[in-house]
């Protein structure tokens, strides 16, 4: 026993002068050179608004004019209206099919239907097929942010949608689609600041458009920052914390609408629509990945034109023109948000 004692006694201070000595030793090349793993920026910066990959809102717009209202093509005479108040409900999902440090792939659905008020329609055709349908406008979109490296990006963005004033469903057809998307190529200069330059096919302002495109993402600080996407939308951001933002800016938003019109030139309506909304929003976490949005702002009417042909911008296209008033409004969504 007292052998057995001596002879641990003796080993111990070897194996622990082994311990360190292998320690000391070891070489961590073998686990290879983390410089030489590439790594990608991501298409956030700090502090930025989270994403919505679930939200559902209404907006209720308050009384206006409604002039220049044609009775019918082959007469000049133009009748005036007003409006109560506007209501849109607005739905939107944007799922992620492939998230990955190399590539984020989402599609999207989307719904938006309004309907106009009318004090008085009478028996106007165009009014009354205003008041007592909706103007719709659903639609997919598919979205691939594609990073390069750490500094460079690609955004592709494309969708279809279906805008129209249906009585029923078989009037549904290929007049009422309208097709849009953009391309930027970015830098991600910090993770604070990123900018993006790219062409758009858009009828965000009512009319079919081809245009340059901003991106421009930059957080000044703890508290401010900005998020911009010219022309369709820009905003100054204020964080009060992480869980509470509010942002002063605008968006142009709008699309083209088939309806069919007896009376018309050709039977068919195409309604160009389209409004800039300057607005204060204020985002709130309400609980884990749910956010409350409220907002308040001028509907100001860029379009509200009638065209007899897919696309018309010439004024003998032109079935009428009408520039409606310009009310407040208000509006109200519940988002579940990306991480």
């Amino acid at each position: 026993m007292n052998k057995l004692l001596a002879c641990l006694l003796f080993c111990f201070p070897l194996l622990s002068s082994a311990q360190e000595d292998s320690t000391d030793v070891f070489d961590y090349s073998l686990f290879g050179d983390a410089q030489g793993v590439k790594r990608y920026c991501n298409q956030k910066v700090l502090n930025q608004t989270p994403q919505r990959i679930i939200s559902i809102g209404m907006e209720r717009l308050g009384a206006f004019e409604v002039p220049s209202l044609p009775l019918s093509a082959m007469l000049p005479a133009m009748q005036n209206f007003s409006a109560t108040g506007m209501f849109a409900l607005k739905a939107q999902v944007n799922i992620p099919v492939i998230s990955t440090n190399k590539i984020i792939w989402q599609l999207g659905a989307n719904y938006w239907g309004s309907g106009i008020a009318f004090e008085n329609p009478g028996t106007h055709p165009l009014a009354n097929k205003l008041s007592s349908h909706t103007l719709t406008s659903t639609g997919l979109t598919t979205t691939i942010f594609k990073p390069l490296n750490e500094k460079n990006f690609l955004i592709v963005q494309a969708s279809a949608d279906l805008n129209g004033i249906f009585h029923e469903p078989k009037e549904i057809n290929s007049n009422a689609v309208t097709v849009s998307g953009s391309a930027l190529y970015g830098w991600k200069l910090s993770e604070k600041n990123m900018i993006g330059v790219g062409l758009a096919r858009t009828y965000r302002a009512g009319q079919i458009m081809h245009l340059p495109v901003v991106l421009w993402n930059k957080t000044f600080n703890d508290k401010w920052g900005m998020e911009l996407l010219l022309p369709a939308r820009g905003h100054l951001r204020y964080n009060f914390s992480t869980s509470s933002i509010v942002q002063l800016g605008f968006e142009l938003e709008g699309n083209q609408f088939w309806t069919k019109l007896p009376g018309s030139t050709n039977g068919t309506l195409f309604i160009q629509r389209g409004e800039l909304k300057p607005r204060i929003m204020w985002d709130k976490k309400l609980s884990g990945f749910i956010w409350f949005n409220a907002q308040a702002g001028l509907r100001y009417n860029w379009r509200f034109d009638g065209m007899d042909v897919y696309n018309g911008k010439a004024l003998n296209q032109r079935y009428f023109t009408s520039a409606l008033g310009n009310p407040l409004y208000v509006g109200f969504s519940l988002n579940f948000v990306s991480p």
